[in-house]
């Protein structure tokens, strides 16, 4: 079905390369896998277990060498709001569906389509998301208790606010150790695994200095079982698939977008590699359908954990393979230990995901525009913040559409033009009066059809017998710039004046043969 060529030339050279590379990518992914869970509302083995299965699936059927899945920051809020309004079963069932989605744009060659989601949208809703995400660990890094994960971001704040007498100060502590890690030690030891490290050494301190001061992931959602999950198919019903398929159709588009970003993300750091787009989303697809049958989240391509494997000297998908592995091994073996973490270590790495996945400068370059992007900009990530990220997407999209609409219908310029003296010669007989012509620059669609249908009481009035219409610039024209030449053609007959097109594009012929005007405007009326 899909021509795999991954692993041309591959030798044992390789293979220790992507040895090193998989078991550094694997270090990275474990805070994060267990982080990117409890923040989408389930425990942390869960995000375990996508890490281990979709990042195998991703690896063996996906369309990128180094493509690394598994749990993202971007998934967070609409992932909890679906464990908030729906529980966890249906979250299965929603990753299931997605996965599905996902198989189905591979197969109509959707990844094409996702690059015309407008950038001012994925802008805002990815700082919206960060803004989340971030606001979101506030309660961990500051260890208040009693706090509820309601469904939106208003009454989170509040409870916030109304809680924060309960600060731990031993909480604070902890984080503040863990972000002080994360600035610090990228400039003086670039090369080590800091989210293993600034997650270790907070721990480590809880531990020893003031050890059943904090909240840890044991207290919080039990010990960590250290074997494999069980399979389980969710319960499907009707009312379920009712309930979720929209957000799970978010999640796939969501998914497309942030794996196919990705796989290029990717190319570019690899002289001369390709992904293979509709493969990667084949991939995407089959690891989404399978990972929600063993208890994982929806899972997509990881910018940073790619990245992350091609500047470790990954050559090939068997580094990813090697990720799962060594993930898979760390659960066998270290689970348990993993109870002690505290949840005010896991808050600054997550906030520094973040910080990082945050547009800042795009979004506020797109904002100082003050432009109709501006407009979609804001609009997409205040939704995304104080809605819900789908609704965000949807009104978002539009509002780009709308906005592209208003451009577009300015793009028309219909005006008279002088007459050559091949015209006068050949059309106008011994009156010039009698023959006028005017020039159609732009689109003609139903975003400026009415601007096309304006023109017409001034071209009639002219006292011409005969127009010329120049189209040698008609960009576009759909159903509806059909229909308004239609009515020209119409409102001319009545006024008894003939319509002679000029220099039609040669690729829009076809389409004025299929629909009918070619001949009601009648081949002796075209010429060049």
């Amino acid at each position: 079905m899909f021509k795999d060529n991954r692993y041309l030339d591959y030798n044992g050279a390789g293979f220790r390369k992507d040895l090193i590379a998989g078991i550094t990518v694997g270090i990275v992914a474990i805070p994060l896998g267990m982080a990117f869970a409890i923040a989408s509302g389930v425990k942390p083995e869960y995000g375990l277990y996508t890490t281990i299965i979709a990042g195998l699936i991703v690896a063996l059927l996906g369309g990128s060498r180094f493509q690394i899945a598994g749990p993202t920051g971007a998934f967070i809020p609409i992932l909890l709001a679906i464990v908030l309004q729906y529980g966890y079963e249906d979250l299965l069932i929603a990753g299931f569906l997605a996965g599905i989605f996902l198989v189905i744009m591979s197969f109509l060659g959707v990844s094409n389509l996702i690059h015309f989601v407008p950038r001012s949208v994925t802008i805002g809703f990815t700082t919206g998301i960060a803004v989340i995400i971030f606001t979101g660990q506030l309660g961990n890094f500051f260890g208040i208790t009693g706090l509820e994960k309601k469904e939106f971001f208003h009454e989170n704040m509040i409870d916030l606010v109304n809680q924060f007498h309960t600060v731990n100060v031993f909480s604070i502590v902890t984080a503040l150790i863990g972000l002080i890690v994360l600035f610090i030690l990228p400039k003086i030891a670039p090369r080590v695994p800091l989210l293993l490290i600034a997650l270790l050494i907070p721990t480590l301190i809880s531990i020893f200095l003031f050890p059943s001061k904090v909240e840890t992931i044991g207290t919080a959602f039990g010990g960590i079982p250290n074997s494999l999950p069980n399979f389980h198919f969710p319960q499907i019903t009707l009312e379920k698939l009712v309930n979720l398929w929209q957000p799970a159709l978010i999640i796939a588009a969501l998914g497309a977008i942030e794996s196919l970003l990705s796989a290029v993300v990717a190319d570019g750091m690899k002289s001369g590699e390709k992904h293979d787009s509709k493969r990667e989303l084949f991939g995407q697809g089959i690891a989404n359908m399978i990972t929600p049958l063993f208890g994982g989240i929806p899972a997509t391509g990881a910018i940073a954990r790619t990245a992350t494997n091609i500047r470790s000297g990954a050559v090939s998908p068997i580094s990813g393979v090697v990720q799962s592995v060594f993930v898979l091994a760390f659960l066998l073996l270290f689970a348990p230990y993993a109870s002690y973490i505290p949840l005010a270590a896991m808050a600054p790495i997550l906030m520094y995901v973040a910080w990082n996945m945050s547009a800042r400068k795009s979004f506020t370059h797109i904002l100082m525009i003050r432009s109709g992007d501006s407009l979609v900009l804001l609009t997409t990530f205040l939704l995304t913040i104080f809605i819900d990220l789908t609704i965000a997407v949807q009104v978002g999209i539009l509002l780009a559409a709308l906005s592209f609409l208003r451009k577009m219908s300015g793009k028309l310029d219909i005006k008279e033009a002088t007459l050559s003296d091949v015209e006068i010669i050949k059309f106008s007989d011994s009156d010039t009066s009698s023959l006028a012509k005017y020039t159609v620059d732009g689109p003609i669609f139903f975003g400026t059809a009415k601007v096309f249908e304006d023109k017409y009481p001034a071209i009639f009035l002219t006292g011409a017998r005969k127009i010329i219409l120049d189209l040698e610039h008609l960009s576009v024209i759909d159903a509806t710039g059909e229909a308004a030449l239609y009515a020209l053609l119409d409102d001319a007959d009545k006024a008894g004046i003939q319509i002679i097109i000029k220099r039609l594009p040669k690729e829009k012929l076809p389409l004025f043969k299929k629909s009918g005007l070619y001949n009601r405007i009648g081949e002796a009326n075209f010429f060049m």
